[in-house]
């Protein structure tokens, strides 16, 4: 039980008669508050809680039953039983006036010792009881309102492993895809390759032929090499081993040399690269980890341009060199937006399935790692722009020194 000390209030316009009545209901858990009128009563009633309040009816400019009328008609005193104390006589019939007041008990003077102590228990025991109660269900309530919240994360935590473990099996399922088609197309080719042997038709290994084998061989070895270093970033980025190499890079150039790369690429799917980076741009930044970044860009803008030309730009403001990668396919909707750059997760409505998902999400770590931001602009039907902004130190037009 709740041992905070019970408060009870005595009002009586005779001091000796407060003393009296404070001794015989005194006890350790009981606070006596004494009022000797009824604007003082009123007072201690709105700055306390009592459990029991005992009134004497005759008091000069407001008695009991005025006192009582007033405590009935406030909010935090109507509740406070009342127990009437008169030394009238019987034949005044002030007992019926007090139970039409609202009081629970009419005592005569001179109080019986043992029933004034028995009632006055009484009230205590049922204001402690009733306070242990509300206490009761105020702590089931905190409990179960930490239940609900509990059961919330819970089920959240729940669908967490459930996307999770969709996740991995999508990405099990994707890493098979990607790494059988590369596989299959090396291993038809050895297969043909074995059975020209075979038959002794050597002539087809001329030097043409043999340069394109090659080509090809390679192009299939780099998609696998690509899908295991994508793997590895992701590995590497979530046990916060990812690192960078700053040195002196030259953005316009590195520029140039990508898109020159990727041109055939572009070709072969029906579209083209138009590279605007007419400003030579200089600063402190990880050469592979950015072409890195702005190949991904491109590839996705060839794979998701609908074979419509894509367009490269550099600009630098104030702060930042800013490397802008604008495709005019399908678009993306506000919502893909919100995800595609968290691994493992594509544009819905793409209408292409090729890669794992990774690209958007090891580009932007790798920004990130170079205090940068990239974001995406898009509409669905009028294209992409994904912008990648790099901070610039205020020599940045300057070579470095020898």
């Amino acid at each position: 039980m709740h041992t905070e000390r019970t408060k009870l209030l005595i009002v009586d316009d005779l001091q000796d008669n407060l003393r009296a009545l404070n001794a015989l209901i005194r006890k350790e858990d009981r606070l006596i508050y004494e009022a000797t009128s009824g604007e003082e009563a009123l007072t201690l009633m709105l700055e306390h809680e009592f459990a029991l309040a005992i009134l004497d009816v005759q008091m000069p400019d407001m008695d009991g039953f005025e006192l009582a009328e007033l405590m009935r008609g406030t909010e935090k005193t109507r509740h406070i039983p009342i127990v009437f104390v008169s030394a009238a006589g019987k034949e005044l019939n002030y007992a019926f006036k007090g139970y039409e007041s609202g009081a629970v008990d009419f005592l005569y003077k001179p109080l019986d010792f043992y029933a004034v102590q028995s009632k006055v228990s009484v009230f205590v025991d049922l204001y402690q009881q009733r306070n242990e109660t509300r206490r009761q269900v105020a702590a089931l309530e905190k409990s179960r309102q930490e239940q609900e919240v509990l059961m919330q994360e819970l089920h959240a935590a729940q669908k967490q492993l459930q996307h999770a473990v969709r996740m991995r099996d999508e990405f099990m399922s994707m890493v098979a895809h990607e790494l059988r088609t590369p596989l299959n197309t090396l291993f038809l080719e050895t297969q043909m390759r074995k059975m020209q042997l075979e038959r002794g038709d050597i002539a087809v290994f001329n030097a043409d032929r043999l340069e394109k084998m090659v080509a090809r061989d390679g192009r299939q070895i780099q998609s696998m090499i690509r899908l295991i270093d994508d793997m590895l970033d992701v590995s590497r980025i979530r046990s916060g081993r990812l690192s960078i190499r700053p040195a002196w890079t030259e953005l316009s150039s590195l520029l140039v040399r990508i898109v020159g790369d990727l041109t055939a690429q572009a070709a072969a799917s029906g579209t083209t690269i138009e590279l605007v980076a007419d400003e030579e741009v200089s600063g402190m930044w990880d050469e592979f980890r950015i072409e890195q970044v702005i190949v991904n860009l491109l590839t996705n803008a060839i794979r998701y341009g609908q074979k419509k030309p894509i367009e490269v730009s550099l600009v630098t403001t104030a702060n930042s060199a800013r490397i802008y990668v604008k495709d005019q396919g399908n678009g993306i909707s506000a919502e893909d937006q919100q995800r595609i750059f968290e691994p493992f997760e594509r544009g819905a409505g793409n209408h292409v399935s090729a890669g794992l998902g990774l690209g958007l999400y090891i580009s932007r770590q790798l920004v990130e790692a170079h205090n940068g931001t990239i974001s995406v602009q898009s509409n669905p039907g009028k294209g992409t722009v994904f912008t990648v902004a790099l901070p610039l130190s205020q020599d940045h037009h300057l070579a470095p020194e020898a």
